[in-house]
């Protein structure tokens, strides 16, 4: 069997990223997150766009200087200003790539640039053959590529090919193309543009109808052999590509993306937690991979069939992108079974009758408290408590504040004796802790159905 290809991770969170509003950075937040994009193991890290202001050239030069594996692009207009500008900033880099860009889009020549076609393919070849006078490795994007007339977009390619290009982009501008078409695409400039053997082809797509990963992947089933994305899918508007999504679905699914990338994926959760802490932005909760609720559980249909078998719900394991644990969370839509498991967590043995007991309380408390926190828990646990002692006496509702300590797992609450915890190893300091669920035929159906 042959080796897969690989497909190249060019991280643009540094440079495309940080135009998204509210998540600029400064020139040592930059640095802190490049040396977390190569810890992470991507293996181009565009640092910025040096001409834009003194800031972004400092920056550039600082991760330039200190980050030497991967190769380190800047990016330039099509013009020999822009392009001597970054190759200052690049020049003590172990890898330089300057990165220059045009658009070929007739809306973006005519309404933007006021240039005519022919002016276009020559400004982009000329800019082209001085940044490769400057630096060996040159990348050429053709801005707003799938809105351009694909004839005319391949004369281009070919042109800056000519001239010394190493790697041609064709960018999803816009975020407005879909993924067959795409692909189309990449297949007609594989056809048309000669030489193109010879260059990577490398995408970049923006994420405006939430298909830049679908059309990533899609290119590169085409034959594009890098992607450019960034972390948490950061960028213009609504953002580009999402790296950690991208490489999880190949990695979840080589049946169908038989490419391997360079990325330590166990680096990816933090490496979003460290975006989010520089930027302030937080990741939404259901974004997929690294968001807070990507592996967690509140339905007690799912919560059953991940205590029996975690592969029921979950493609992938959380330490396999970096995040810690499995989280169930406790709501009105949990069965009975998580909840004891989370007792049993927390320390405590109950029988049947004792489960059946708190999961009334529970389910009330439910209703009205939108997670279920230990201290509740701990909470209901004193009331269990205190009715076995006071069977006669009325006890405050469920929905009664906390009161009282809640003491880690392990201390004894008002009486219940806890149990022994599990190590490291999987031993316990005691008794080992169990819950008992009980032998009811309809136990497990009652979980299943909790939540439809």
């Amino acid at each position: 069997m042959s080796e897969t290809e690989q497909v190249t991770i060019f991280d643009t969170t540094l440079r495309d990223g940080e135009q998204s509003p509210g998540c600029s950075m400064t020139a040592d937040e930059k640095l802190r997150m490049a040396r977390q994009l190569d810890r992470l193991g991507v293996d181009v890290i565009e640092a910025g766009f040096p001409v834009s202001s003194d800031g972004d050239f400092h920056s550039v030069q600082l991760v330039a200087r200190e980050i030497r594996r991967p190769v380190i692009a800047a990016l330039a207009r099509t013009c020999h200003g822009d392009v001597e500008r970054a190759w200052q900033a690049l020049k003590a880099a172990a890898h330089p790539r300057i990165h220059t860009f045009l658009a070929t889009s007739d809306i973006h020549l005519q309404y933007k640039l006021k240039l005519s076609r022919r002016e276009c393919l020559e400004q982009a070849r000329d800019a082209v053959r001085f940044a490769k006078s400057l630096c060996a490795d040159v990348e050429f994007s053709a801005e707003d590529a799938t809105r351009s007339d694909p004839q005319f977009l391949c004369d281009v390619l070919q042109a800056v090919i000519e001239a010394g290009a190493t790697a041609i982009n064709i960018p999803d501008t816009v975020g407005y193309t879909v993924p067959s078409e795409f692909a189309d695409l990449i297949q007609t400039i594989r056809r048309q543009v000669h030489g193109v053997e010879r260059v990577t082809i490398s995408v970049h797509c923006h994420d405006d109808l939430g298909l830049a990963v679908a059309n990533s992947l899609a290119a590169v089933g085409a034959g594009a052999r890098q992607v450019e994305c960034t972390i948490n899918g950061i960028g213009e508007r609504a953002g580009n590509a999402s790296l950690e999504e991208f490489v999880m679905a190949m990695r979840v699914r080589p049946d169908r993306y038989a490419f391997r990338t360079a990325i330590v994926s166990e680096e990816l959760f933090p490496s979003s937690q460290l975006l989010a802490e520089i930027t302030g932005v937080p990741v939404q909760p259901n974004k997929a991979i690294i968001g807070r609720n990507a592996f967690a559980h509140e339905a007690g249909i799912h919560q059953d069939g991940m205590i029996k078998n975690p592969l029921t719900y979950e493609i992938m394991t959380p330490q396999s992108v970096g995040v810690p644990s499995t989280r169930f969370v406790l709501g009105k839509h949990s069965g009975r079974h998580a909840l004891g498991l989370r007792c049993e967590e927390l320390g405590f043995r109950l029988d049947r009758r004792e489960l059946d007991q708190i999961y009334r309380y529970f389910v009330a408390l439910a209703d009205s408290t939108k997670t279920v926190e230990d201290n509740h828990i701990l909470e209901l646990m004193r009331k269990l408590h205190r009715e076995r002692l006071h069977p006669s006496v009325t006890v405050e509702s469920p929905h009664a504040p906390v009161i009282g300590s809640s003491n880690a797992a392990g201390h004894s609450h008002a009486g219940l004796a806890p149990v022994g915890h599990p190590s490291r190893d999987g031993s316990g300091n005691g008794a080992a802790p169990s819950v008992v669920l009980g032998t009811h035929e309809n136990d497990q159906q009652e979980d299943y159905l909790w939540g439809v």
